[in-house]
């Protein structure tokens, strides 16, 4: 008990809660646009890992942590980009296509990896921090929340911004009315396939982001399959968070915990298999889901493909 209660140990779990949180935090904001207007997206699984193949490449190549961001959200919004042609626009089935998606990029990720990299897995230098002078001197806290990648406080951020723009904006009603009333969107003269189209690319970038950072941040190298049902949690933050970005991020953070919890035992010195302490967050998805699905809030047209002048 006494080394649960170091210093060391309270760092650790909070620090690795807070790196394996944020590419959560990302998915789930992703997800959760796309299903304000109506589109279940699957396939983030997929796009997360191509945004981290694409961003650990550039970043690999060029030495820039921000062009490697960069490339990794747009390697998402390329998968996006054909989830939104075969599910928006050609109507089918989201879930078929999100898990085709997946699994492609799983396969495609793996193959590249192989071909350039499968000899030698090169790393990539430590990523930058930006660090707070005052905040880093905060017992526990400081240490583990004020020195870190700059996209963490940027996604932070972006949850200020998103719960803004749904609640404020053009952008927001048109989403909330694409994923609950497409029709009336319809008739009001605002495409439903332009809006749930954005809709999919954003979560794309920001799936591909959230690949970036855990490659070349949490992990700094590219290993197939390293995102480990990340995306599938982020759908299920999206899920029960019903509609509200705050509550994203309390539950990426939630699940961050569960995942740094390994680190921080080998930190504390504590000899727990490894399997075990590996199973706990998806333990601990399944009792949320036990627990909170049945009063989850989802969008009525969720899932079902729109065409223009259906009433």
């Amino acid at each position: 008990m006494t080394e649960l209660l170091s210093q060391p140990f309270l760092v650790s779990l909070l620090f690795g809660a807070v790196t394996a949180g944020i590419p959560l935090l990302l998915a789930g904001l992703g997800e959760q646009i796309s299903e304000k207007a109506g589109v279940l997206n699957i396939g983030i699984e997929g796009m997360m890992l191509l945004g981290a193949y694409c961003g650990f490449v550039a970043a690999y190549y060029s030495g820039s942590f921000t062009l490697g961001f960069v490339a990794g959200g747009l390697g998402g919004m390329a998968a996006a980009a054909l989830m939104a042609l075969l599910c928006v626009r050609l109507g089918l089935n989201q879930i078929v296509i999100g898990i085709a998606l997946t699994l492609g990029a799983e396969g495609l990720t793996a193959l590249l990896h192989h071909f350039q990299f499968s000899r030698t897995y090169p790393r990539l230098d430590q990523a930058p921090v930006l660090a707070f002078p005052l905040l880093l001197d905060i017992p526990v806290i400081g240490p583990a929340l004020f020195a870190h990648n700059p996209v963490v406080y940027l996604a932070v951020a972006f949850v200020a911004v998103l719960a803004w723009v749904f609640r404020n904006t053009h952008v927001g009603l048109n989403l909330e009315a694409a994923g609950t009333h497409p029709a009336a969107l319809d008739a009001a003269g605002t495409s439903v396939v332009v809006t749930r189209s954005g809709a999919v690319l954003a979560t794309g970038f920001l799936s591909g982001v959230a690949g970036a950072y855990l490659a070349n941040v949490g992990a700094g190298l590219f290993v197939p399959f390293m995102t480990h049902g990340a995306g599938f949690i982020g759908i299920v933050l999206a899920m029960l968070a019903r509609g509200r970005p705050v509550w994203v991020l309390l539950g990426a953070l939630f699940f961050g915990l569960s995942l740094a919890m390994t680190t921080a035992l080998q930190v504390a010195g504590i000899d727990i298999p490894t399997d075990i302490v590996q199973m706990l967050p998806f333990a601990v998805v399944m009792l949320v889901l036990v627990i909170f699905a049945r009063h989850a809030v989802l969008p009525p047209a969720l899932g079902q493909p729109y065409q223009r002048g259906e009433r």
